[in-house]
């Protein structure tokens, strides 16, 4: 499943929750981290970002 986020640019931004692998907040929103040296930085809060990846991790019914 694909979580969308809006980008610190304004434009949509499109994250699979199985490859992240780190968090954070940053000034200017949150840092969603994956593997090899990959980020992207959204305007959404840490709470609403680490929110919408468990939901899109959980098994649906």
């Amino acid at each position: 499943m694909i979580v969308m986020f809006v980008g610190t640019d304004r434009t949509q931004t499109a994250v699979n929750p199985a490859q992240v692998t780190f968090v954070t907040q940053v000034s200017d929103g949150t840092r969603i981290r994956f593997g090899e040296g990959r980020s992207v930085t959204v305007t959404e809060p840490i709470d609403a970002v680490i929110d919408s990846l468990n939901q899109a991790l959980r098994p649906h019914e």
